[in-house]
């Protein structure tokens, strides 16, 4: 008599929660290749250490749940968001998705065009923003928020009022792209204090 086999466990992310998991055995990528995916990519020169104005920038928004940081059901709530932002106006493509700060309750933002922004869920926030484009492992996340913020105080002379990620990469091409994140520091209004 056959022995049965027991099925092998695998960890599955929280941030993949309710997906579907990728089968057991895939083929490998070809070498130098990353894996096929959406996930948006950022010249370095336009977006490492750079100011940009955001002051007609309008967003989508939504609360979510979190466990000591980590956002509850992300994927089922940024498809829920992306739908209800082409609802009413345009989804540029690699629109930016940035995540906010919060241990129990998380902003999410996703970039949207051609919208009337005084709709309720929708937001402009003005300003100015600072962005660092970083390989951000995961043990390495809060010190590289720590030094984004250290980096933004010293330029504009305060703390950021805001500090947000964009997370570049998925769970297919996260290794190959180094964990590819964009920090975003952002400020309400462009302190007096910012290097020219």
């Amino acid at each position: 008599m056959a022995e049965k086999r027991k099925p092998r466990m695998r960890r599955v992310p929280v941030s993949d929660a309710g997906q579907a998991r990728p089968p057991e055995e895939s083929a490998p990528h070809p070498v130098n290749e990353p894996p096929s995916c959406d996930c948006a990519r950022l010249e370095r020169h336009e977006w490492h250490e750079v100011e940009s104005d955001w002051s007609e920038i309008t967003f989508a928004k939504i609360g979510l749940s979190a466990f000591f940081g980590v956002p509850i059901r992300f994927w089922s709530n940024r498809r829920k968001l992306i739908k209800r932002a082409e609802a009413v106006g345009v989804v540029p493509e690699d629109a930016m998705l940035l995540l906010g700060p919060g241990r129990v309750r998380r902003p999410v933002l996703l970039e949207v065009e051609d919208v009337d922004a005084s709709r309720r869920g929708f937001h402009v926030p003005g300003g100015v923003v600072f962005t660092r484009l970083l390989p951000a492992p995961w043990g390495e996340m809060k010190a590289l928020m720590k030094e984004t913020i250290a980096i933004a105080r010293d330029r504009y002379g305060r703390d950021p009022d805001t500090v947000w990620v964009w997370y570049l990469t998925c769970r297919r091409c996260s290794a190959d792209r180094n964990f590819e994140t964009l920090f975003v520091a952002h400020y309400r209004q462009r302190p007096q204090k910012a290097q020219g």
